[in-house]
């Protein structure tokens, strides 16, 4: 799973490597898996990412989303991107395949489950990726002393441990039993 740390790391990645692009070809659901989530038919992730520049990666609680001119592009839950060189030779099997003018790509490949969710800019209402957007993370200046009092002072985390207030119902999107653990 995607958590905090790994979403502002790999949004960092996708800038160095992959910002300023522009998509040439699109390939999405390629290799059909169950439990593979999409915004609506990803047939229709070609006309929403062709000929279009990738804009700026931010981590966004648990995601990784993408801008993409007039669409959104979300990463989360399970899902590996993988860098190929123009020269390397792309795996058969994944579930996205950007391709760039440069000849590099970019491969989704979904382990259990995972999102690769493409929409346009503002229509995605998935509720864990609304709260991670209303929600300040613990990274910005917004997420200070007393805004974790404010969330202390709610009478049902009274009586919770400290992981499970940090890592249930969302109150922090992003963190969870993987970051707490360690």
């Amino acid at each position: 799973m995607i958590e905090l740390p790994e979403a502002h790391t790999l949004a960092a990645q996708w800038n160095a490597a992959v910002q300023g692009k522009q998509i040439v070809a699109v390939t999405a659901a390629a290799s059909p898996q169950k439990w593979a989530w999409y915004f609506g038919d990803p047939q229709a992730y070609p006309a929403r990412l062709c000929g279009k520049t990738v804009g700026v990666a931010r981590g966004v609680g648990g995601f990784v989303e993408i801008a993409v001119e007039d669409a959104s592009l979300l990463i989360g839950d399970g899902t590996i991107l993988r860098w190929y060189r123009a020269s390397e030779k792309r795996p058969a099997k994944h579930q996205l395949l950007l391709e760039f003018a440069n000849g590099n790509a970019v491969i989704g490949s979904v382990q259990m489950y995972g999102g690769l969710w493409c929409f346009p800019a503002g229509a995605f209402d998935n509720p864990y990726y609304q709260v991670a957007l209303a929600k300040p993370s613990p990274l910005s200046e917004e997420f200070a002393q007393r805004y974790v009092h404010g969330m202390m002072d709610d009478p049902a985390v009274q009586k919770l441990c400290a992981k499970s207030f940090l890592a249930t119902e969302q109150r922090v999107p992003g963190l969870g039993n993987g970051v707490l653990q360690d």
